[in-house]
């Protein structure tokens, strides 16, 4: 039996106050309600996907978009240097690649794996974009955050795609995928940003590059590598990103292309030591194609303009107030009477008791005077 999770995707609805249209979120997982399982989702009358020590794990055809299996497809985890490939996506077309920038000196001191960037170097576009891709390097995506406008426009820019593509369980909090509280992502999602990714020529190119010549100082050049080392171990390997931290441990997603088809592989929290892994995970993908039922679906990004699935919600037909009939004039100023109000009136009342009174005892002791006379 399969433990399933709460769907990501849980219903979320916000209404206009003028009554027109809410978006709202599917209330099954992304994909299909297959996928919001814990366990392995494989396919029957096939044999199942080889064992892999990672958390999570999506198999899916990049051409049709079907999921061939997963396990835990949405769980959420930390994304480690895996989020570049959402960097990459995000920026790609927001930035000339011809354009030249100087680095700052806080682009170059962030920590981790780094490419190098010195602010006494100029630098293309295009060449931060293969030190993201290639070297994963952490200098780089937070100079092309900054070249983008800034470390808090690119955030939203990141999470805005993420939502475009229906990514729902990435939260990027950083460009360079460096732990930060809150940040996550998923098997599925890392599967559906490369599928996206993969569409584009210039992220194609970036990921598929094994070795590249990168400005230094002084008009000099250096040579960096992929850290992808199935690029130059696995048949038909196109690339994508590797990742990992101490708290992620080891994440990656790599597409490979064999006979006209492409399958793109993504894991999550694995201990480390996972390219033979991924190697038989691709080949599986590669030998069940076309010949097994789907477990789920890589859905199509929104519309533009959108960031969740659009759902008409019909504003509520006016209500027509009618007044209600007006109290006589004493009775609403008796209802509107405070507590000073009535006071002013007893002390008002009770004095024209008293003067009619005094003057009634004035007049019947004035008309007996008279009877004395």
């Amino acid at each position: 039996m399969w433990t399933k999770i709460v769907p990501v995707t849980a219903l979320i609805a916000s209404v206009s106050l003028t009554g027109g249209t809410a978006y709202a979120a599917p209330t099954t997982p992304v994909g299909g309600e297959a996928l919001g399982s814990r366990g392995l989702v494989a396919p029957q009358g096939v044999k199942k996907p080889p064992k892999t020590k990672a958390t999570s794990y999506v198999i899916a055809d990049v051409g049709t978009g079907q999921v061939l299996a997963a396990k835990d497809a949405h769980g959420r985890y930390l994304p480690a240097s895996t989020l570049k490939t959402l960097t990459a996506l995000t920026l790609i077309p927001k930035l000339d690649k011809h354009r030249k920038i100087r680095p700052s000196q806080n682009a170059c001191n962030q920590e981790g794996s780094a490419v190098g960037l010195t602010p006494k170097t100029t630098y293309k576009v295009e060449d931060l974009f293969r030190a993201l891709m290639m070297s994963s390097g952490n200098d780089a995506a937070m100079a092309l955050a900054e070249t983008n406008g800034g470390l808090e426009k690119t955030m939203a820019d990141m999470n805005a795609e993420a939502k475009r593509l229906q990514a729902y369980d990435t939260v990027a909090k950083t460009p360079s995928g460096l732990d930060k509280p809150g940040q996550s992502s998923s098997a599925y999602d890392l599967a559906l940003i490369a599928r996206a990714g993969l569409a584009n020529p210039d992220f194609t190119r970036y990921i598929s590059t094994k070795v590249a010549n990168f400005p230094a100082p002084k008009g000099k050049h250096y040579q960096i590598s992929n850290h992808n080392k199935l690029l130059w171990r696995y048949n038909g390997m196109v690339g994508v990103k590797n990742g990992w931290t101490t708290k992620a441990h080891a994440s990656f997603v790599g597409a490979a292309t064999r006979g006209g088809h492409t399958i793109v592989v993504s894991i999550m929290r694995h201990e480390g030591g996972f390219w033979d892994e991924v190697a038989s995970l691709l080949d599986w993908g590669f030998s069940v194609r076309g010949k097994a039922a789907p477990v789920g679906q890589l859905v199509d990004p929104l519309p533009a303009g959108l960031t969740a699935p659009q759902q008409q919600v019909s504003a509520p037909p006016a209500t027509q107030v009618t007044p209600a009939p007006q109290p006589p004039l004493l009775d609403t100023a008796a209802r509107n009477q405070d507590a000073s109000t009535k006071t002013v009136g007893s002390v008002v009342i009770g004095g024209g008791l008293l003067f009619g009174l005094i003057y009634l005892w004035y007049g019947i002791r004035r008309k007996r005077s008279r009877s004395r006379f």
